[in-house]
């Protein structure tokens, strides 16, 4: 990380200008600063290829919605703009009746996943998490792929651990979509 002097004003990157450095690698945008983040390990893109199947497939099939996965940037707020990049989002078409935008979305999703890397920190996640709910998020689901357990979030504070022998269940346009957790982590 770099350190600037006080003596060094630092100029805010807007989501306008990010969109339009192109494909600078995984970062996100927080309240004006570009944070990098590394590149998903093996496990975390296994996961998430299986949910984007299985979830997207789910949403596809019965033409309620988007599927959007690959560090999906989110609004959470303009000036200084903060963008979220999500593992994984749900849109009903009810929030996106014009399809997926080509820039970074402005409408809260029904549903977002993110995928624990080794090197996330908990309370890195809870900031997301603030950060998520505070647009309108129904729901969240955070993937621990060490501990084999989805953590299922109603709310900030509230919140469920699934784990082997449990069912995660989907709600709003996922209604109906059910997958046992034990077939998420199998290999």
């Amino acid at each position: 990380m770099t350190v600037q002097s006080t003596d060094t004003a630092t100029k805010l990157v807007t989501g306008a200008e990010l969109l339009a450095m192109g494909d600078i690698g995984p970062c996100e945008l927080i309240d004006g600063v570009i944070v990098t983040m590394s590149p998903a390990g093996g496990l975390h893109g296994f996961i998430e290829l299986t949910l984007a199947l299985l979830v997207g497939g789910f949403i596809k099939e019965r033409e309620v919605g988007f599927c959007m996965v690959g560090e999906v940037g989110i609004y959470i707020r303009h000036e200084p703009d903060r963008i979220r990049g999500a593992d994984l989002a749900v849109w009903s078409y009810a929030k996106l009746p014009d399809g997926p935008p080509a820039g970074f979305v402005e409408v809260a999703p029904d549903l977002i996943v993110e995928i624990l890397s080794p090197n996330d920190r908990w309370a890195e996640m809870r900031q997301k998490i603030d950060d998520y709910f505070s647009i309108g998020v129904d729901r969240l689901w955070i993937v621990d792929p060490v501990e084999e357990t989805v953590f299922v979030y109603h709310s900030v504070s509230q919140r469920t651990a699934l784990r082997s022998g449990d069912t995660l269940a989907g709600t709003g346009p996922l209604t109906g979509f059910t997958l046992p957790v034990s077939e998420l982590f199998a290999l």
